[in-house]
């Protein structure tokens, strides 16, 4: 980590552990080199640093291009090496830099669901991650995150103060369809993005809520 990557880790972390009792469950299942995705639900704007305060490796996460263009949050955003992404001209470019990070050796942070659930269930993913998964080599872990929703869901203006977890899963390596990937047809080729998708979002919604029932709300 940067020294402005850690400043912000411990940071978050602290707010994590003393405003919302945060709980982290098997992150050593989190390679600790070489590239790695999280595939995360998505329920909060709380989700990203959640995830990212339950590993000690620096984790590249997405935001809007937008938010590049104010000079202090533009700065800090580079210094963590986030990666601007541009919903109105499409994601060609986002992925471009996706991919280079995860050929880096980088771990990344992407959402299946690609926005925000608005009523705290999982949602149905997009094939979008399944392109990433089959273009790269990265072990994909999922990731489920507890009690965002209800802290800092959309409705929320303020967050409240309730307990949140995450809960990191067993690496997925999708070896046949990666290597199937490689040769099959381009309309083979789409389902195979939306089935890696598919498997991520189902290893996602089974990590239950732990055994220690104190660390959800």
């Amino acid at each position: 980590m940067n020294t402005s990557y850690l400043l912000g880790w411990l940071t978050f972390r602290f707010v994590f552990a003393t405003y919302f009792r945060a709980r982290y469950f098997n992150a050593e299942r989190v390679p600790t080199r070489g590239p790695v995705i999280l595939a995360a639900n998505h329920a909060s704007y709380l989700d990203p640093p959640l995830a990212g305060c339950g590993v000690s490796r620096p984790i590249n996460f997405l935001a809007r291009e937008s938010l590049f263009r104010f000079p202090v949050m533009g700065s800090l955003l580079r210094s963590w090496r986030t990666v601007p992404v541009d919903r109105d001209r499409g994601s060609a470019s986002g992925l471009r830099v996706i991919l280079d990070r995860l050929h880096e050796g980088n771990a990344i942070i992407l959402f299946p669901e690609g926005t925000r659930t608005r009523n705290g269930q999982l949602q149905t993913a997009r094939s979008g991650i399944g392109l990433v998964v089959v273009k790269s080599s990265a072990p994909v872990v999922p990731v489920r995150v507890f009690g965002t929703f209800e802290a800092y869901g959309r409705e929320r203006l303020v967050p409240k103060p309730l307990s949140v977890a995450v809960k990191y899963g067993k690496p997925l390596m999708f070896f046949e369809l990666r290597a199937e990937a490689a040769t099959c047809s381009k309309a083979r080729l789409k389902e195979i993005y939306q089935q890696v998708t598919d498997e991520m979002m189902a290893a996602i919604a089974a990590l239950e809520a732990h055994e220690d029932k104190e660390a959800f709300p």
